[in-house]
């Protein structure tokens, strides 16, 4: 491949910009996301005096253990996870989100073994750190502006290294020792970043459905396609067909759910009113596994059922890349992402280092590039495709352009 040669001087500028502007806060979101891996691991021992308990031989009912668990909680139940083995604990769940209260019961003796709120955990604080900076809707503007311009750094990254006209298959591999520091902190920086760079597009893209414009822009379109989730797939627009007599326990619906032989973890959702239904779901390890059935709460039949074939593409997509991006698909997966993660912090130091070698002493040492280069159409419409899939990353280049024309008129 022949480069421009004044393109590539342009681009490696804004690559050089882009990279120290948002250096910072990239280091920051990937040694957080890099703890955050650990949640599992962390959460079964930190948790394990309240989820773990000894297996006895009878059970004490879901109704009985359902009204233990509800003492001492100012929020109603909605939610019962069902035990997967004769350790562990009930778990009860009321609330939403990260306002969210896990309280364990024992099975055997319905006793209250511990409650979990959500919001004091270290793994939340880590994740709101990671996500928002701990700011709020400011925080999550920032990330987002980062990780959309952390695309443009992949690329033009890949645009500035890759070699020119000839060049052998060692260039992809060969990290030069001999040649100076700043030549080896370059290797450094642009080999392994290129190796990494697939990896680093997909985790990307597994963050973004979390963002606050690209999300609900993406969320929108899900909308407007009817590619997510069907209609019926929430209780909230359900209702039993009755208002009178006695609805069916707990219990009941516990027998049910076992009695579909869900994978993963089985949950039931409890109605929310007396027109409420039951609702039982489970978290498999590969989505085509998950299912949704929804009970009337007094006949107990089956009003409606889904299975993930039902769910549509854009959402299908959205979770795949969002459980890539958490490693949740397997232990190879989990460690694909934790490899790419300190991989890339050795690249980025690399890449500091290599900048500050290079550049001339109290100087930027940007690629100088002449008045007469003009922008190739094609990168441009490329740059404006970039913008209108990423609205912060277009804002922030309008923004940039209306400061240099400022500057440009000032000059004149």
């Amino acid at each position: 491949m022949t480069k421009d040669k004044y393109l590539n001087r342009w681009l490696w500028k804004w690559h050089i910009i882009a990279g120290l502007v948002t250096m910072p806060i990239m280091i920051l979101l990937t040694i957080t996301g890099v703890i955050y891996l650990f949640k599992e691991n962390y959460e079964k021992k930190a948790f394990a005096d309240m989820q773990i308990v000894a297996p006895e031989n009878t059970r004490v009912s879901y109704a009985e253990q359902l009204k233990q668990a509800s003492k001492g909680v100012s929020k109603e139940i909605t939610r019962v996870t069902i035990p997967q083995r004769r350790t562990e604990a009930t778990e009860f769940t009321s609330g939403k989100r990260r306002h969210k209260i896990l309280t364990y019961v024992n099975p055997y003796t319905a006793q209250i073994t511990g409650r979990v709120i959500h919001s004091d955990t270290l793994m939340l604080k880590i994740r709101k750190l990671h996500g928002e900076l701990l700011s709020g809707k400011i925080g999550t503007y920032v990330v987002e502006l980062v990780a959309s311009w952390f695309f443009v750094l992949i690329l033009t990254g890949i645009y500035v290294w890759w070699p020119s006209g000839k060049f052998s298959l060692g260039t992809f591999f060969r990290i030069r020792t001999q040649k100076g520091k700043t030549i080896f902190y370059r290797d450094l920086h642009s080999i392994v970043s290129f190796w990494l760079s697939l990896f680093l597009l997909i985790i990307l893209w597994g963050a973004m459905p979390w963002t606050d414009v690209f999300g609900s822009s993406y969320k929108w379109v899900q909308k407007q396609t009817n590619s997510g989730y069907p209609n019926g797939w929430s209780p909230k627009k359900l209702q039993s067909s009755q208002l009178s007599g006695m609805p069916k326990t707990l219990d009941y619906f516990v027998d049910q759910a076992e009695g579909l032989n869900l994978k993963g973890k089985v949950s039931i959702t409890l109605p929310t009113s007396t027109r409420g239904v039951f609702t039982i779901s489970n978290r498999a390890f590969y989505l085509s596994d998950q299912k949704q059935f929804h009970f009337d709460q007094y006949s107990g039949k089956n009003i409606k059922s889904y299975d993930w074939s039902n769910v549509g593409f854009m959402m299908d997509i959205r979770q795949v890349l969002m459980r890539l991006h958490q490693g949740e698909y397997g232990l190879l997966n989990w460690y694909i992402v934790l490899s790419v993660g300190c991989l890339f912090l050795f690249s980025t130091i690399g890449g500091l280092l290599s900048y500050l070698y290079r550049k001339p002493a109290g100087k930027w040492g940007l690629p100088k590039v002449p008045d007469h280069f003009k922008i190739d159409k094609v990168v441009i419409a490329i740059i404006i495709l970039m913008g209108g899939i990423f609205p912060l990353f277009g804002g922030s280049l309008l923004l940039i352009w209306l400061w240099d024309l400022r500057n440009r008129i000032l000059q004149n």
